[in-house]
């Protein structure tokens, strides 16, 4: 590492579909963003980048299902993510999105560059099209018959029942989502990034000079190209996302995995003039943090891209995480089994380093591993509470006891005060040690090492026992035990970087670089320091068994939309269902309820009048969002007083799996009024 003069380091772009969770956090960000401290605070010169991956067939079912566009959703989660970042304290440099112009032009580029110098085949294949939509499906808008295990909802990309990764056509009664039609096969032309022809350089970039690289990155690395890489798509036929910057190539787009890689490099763009010297100089540090989903993009197709376009620089190390499961469980967006951050930090205010240090401690660096409400309970308590904030509080109140706050005078050392003042230069180079080779885990562990042993010094030497026989005796075990304290304010901040602002000011100090650690007299005699504080409170069986009741209250619903799915309710005449004068209507006006968190006031135009519909669909939709949207809604229901609100009607909507729902409308716009028949 010395070798580079600085740091390129991204992390992976989440997704613009949803918010982040703690799988996320565990795999990516949590990682990288100790990383990147730990670089800094050794004042190396590091850029951190990350962004929004806004573009791919997701984001447009999702826009579909809620009847509103693809910017609109990417907008949405674009500012709750970045936010969510911020306050969880992931310090990145810039945080940008793949729908900026910079980036629309950068990806552009490269695609033509790559096409000017010969570096795709064209291809013409056969993809499902759908006659009624008049449009090419993508895989996710494809369902039909696993041949596998026979799920008849299975994906054209994977059926979620059992795992197979799928192509369109292995489905058997294949349908369009999109009208529910049989497709046909049409033929469709598109660019090939030529996989194969990178397999030499591949396999001794990766097998023979990154046998470095952590065992699941390089075995997964390893298996692909063993078995023998082939050409892979980076267009496709959709209406969102970048346009393939080529004449015929009308209602064609850059495929999401050759445009989201690109979108590291906008950013750094975006951030300075001098990009090319992170992108392109020998002397850069690249790594990519992600998560293994990720590991086949980021170390076989991005680096075969970079070595065709011919200047960039390849990754260093790709430091892959495994995946984070729930409870003993899988992590699911669709099943919503999952702790969103944004979530925790409304549960949990100032507790943001709680979080960070469970999910370092449990992180999942080689295998799948398990997060749990009572393991966080547990780590907080008996590790956060007891070691770290416990030694912390008795050497700074101790001090105020005895010497009023002042930093006392260091006496005679005995063997053991100089055995335990040599400790902190040897707990240092173990951190050092980790951090260089991403065990951040081990890491983390052997921080707290030194809070451990400023305990155990504590309760050996027992100054309290001493104070009146051997005070002189008692400032020299006091001065050590506030020369650890300051040493954990410096160790301690890339995994814990809220708290040790906290541990500083109560020692009244600024923050000490890391080179500077193992100095054992980073606090002078006489120096003034603050009284002491709870670094950290304890948490309580209540607030745990609230957020289990919350998870088990989400296996209800899901079992409860299962439920729904498969039985039918009973059946009513024909003369009941005539009953119902259901039409379609257009909101004007849409309000929140005050004091509600779910219900909304909405002026809506049936074609017969204009009138007050309350609605309990505030957590799914933004007012200003739905003002002219088009909805069915029960007419004849009888009047009622909601909130001192009289509402006449009701809103037909549906709930999807994940429990959020979506406005029923017609797929044009119709007359208010118009009769659903």
């Amino acid at each position: 590492m010395t070798d580079y003069k600085r740091h390129l380091i991204t992390a992976a772009l989440p997704y613009a579909n949803g918010p982040v969770h703690i799988g996320h956090l565990a795999g990516v960000y949590v990682p990288a963003d100790i990383y990147v401290r730990y670089l800094r605070m050794k004042a190396e010169e590091v850029l951190f980048v990350c962004g929004s991956d806004e573009h791919g067939v997701p984001i447009t079912i999702k826009a579909k299902q809620e009847g509103v566009t693809p910017q609109d959703i990417v907008d949405r989660y674009h500012k709750i993510n970045k936010k969510a970042f911020a306050d969880f304290g992931i310090e990145f440099d810039i945080y940008s999105r793949t729908t900026s112009e910079t980036h629309a032009k950068t990806a552009s580029d490269f695609f033509r560059t790559l096409y000017d110098k010969g570096k795709f085949i064209e291809k013409t294949t056969q993809q499902y099209f759908d006659e009624e939509a008049q449009q090419f499906l993508a895989d996710r808008y494809i369902i039909g018959t696993c041949p596998k295990c026979g799920n008849d909802r299975a994906y054209g990309d994977q059926c979620e029942a059992c795992g197979t990764s799928l192509n369109a056509t292995d489905l058997l009664n294949p349908k369009s989502t999109l009208s529910g039609s049989t497709p046909t096969l049409k033929d469709t032309k598109h660019w090939f990034l030529p996989l194969d022809q990178y397999e030499a350089f591949l396999k001794q970039w990766i097998l023979s000079e990154n046998t470095h690289w952590r065992p699941n990155v390089y075995g997964q690395c390893k298996s692909w190209i063993d078995a023998g890489l082939q050409p892979r798509a980076v267009s496709r036929d959709l209406n969102w996302g970048i346009p393939v910057p080529v004449e015929g190539a009308d209602g064609k787009v850059l495929y999401v995995w050759f445009d989201a890689p690109i979108g590291y490099i906008s950013a750094t763009k975006e951030f300075t003039p001098d990009w090319e010297k992170y992108w392109k100089q020998k002397d850069t540090r690249l790594i990519h943090f992600i998560g293994k989903d990720n590991i086949v993009f980021h170390c076989i197709i991005f680096p075969a891209m970079l070595k065709a376009e011919g200047s960039y620089i390849l990754p260093e190390n790709v430091p892959s995480n495994e995946f984070l499961n729930l409870e003993g469980e899988k992590i699911s967006t669709s099943r919503n089994w999952a702790v969103w951050l944004h979530e925790y930090l409304e549960d949990f205010p100032g507790k943001e380093d709680v979080l960070r240090y469970v999910l370092c401690a449990n992180a999942p660096e080689t295998k799948d591993n398990d997060f749990t409400w009572k393991d966080l309970q547990a780590r907080n308590n008996n590790e956060l509470v007891a070691i770290l904030g416990n030694f912390v509080n008795r050497s700074v109140v101790l001090t105020h006891k005895y010497y009023g706050g002042e930093v006392p005078e260091r006496g005679e050392l005995t063997a053991f005060d100089n055995e335990t003042l040599n400790a902190i230069a040897q707990i240092k180079a173990s951190v050092e040690s980790s951090m260089e080779q991403f065990r951040l885990r081990e890491a983390l562990k052997n921080a707290m090492e030194l809070a451990r042993l400023g305990n155990k010094y504590l309760a050996d030497t027992e100054p309290w026992a001493l104070q009146k026989s051997n005070p002189e005796r008692v400032k020299t075990i006091m001065n050590i035990s506030l020369q650890i304290t300051a040493s954990l304010s410096t160790l301690m901040e890339p995994f814990l970087p809220k708290t040790v602002v906290k541990l500083r000011e109560f020692l009244n100090i600024e923050a000490i670089d890391w080179n500077t650690l193992g100095n054992t007299n980073l606090l002078q005699t006489g120096h003034k320091i603050n009284q002491a504080g709870l670094l950290f409170g304890k948490i309580e069986d209540s607030e745990m068994d609230a957020q289990l009741k919350k998870l088990e209250q989400t296996k209800l619903q899901n079992a409860a939309q299962q439920q729904q799915v498969a039985i039918q309710k009973p059946a009513v005449s024909y003369d009941d269902f005539m009953k119902m004068d259901i039409r379609i209507g257009t909101i004007l006006e849409a309000e929140k309820v005050a004091k509600t968190k779910k219900l909304l006031k909405l002026k809506v135009d049936t074609g017969v009048d204009q009138r007050t519909v309350v609605s309990g669909i505030a957590e799914y939709f933004e007012p200003d969002k739905i003002i002219g949207k088009q909805v069915t809604l029960l007419l004849n229901l009888e009047p009622r007083n909601i909130k001192g609100i009289e509402s006449k009607g009701m809103i037909l909507m549906v709930e999807d799996a994940d429990g959020t729902l979506k406005m029923i409308g017609p797929e044009v716009q119709v007359k208010p009024g118009s009769c659903i028949s």
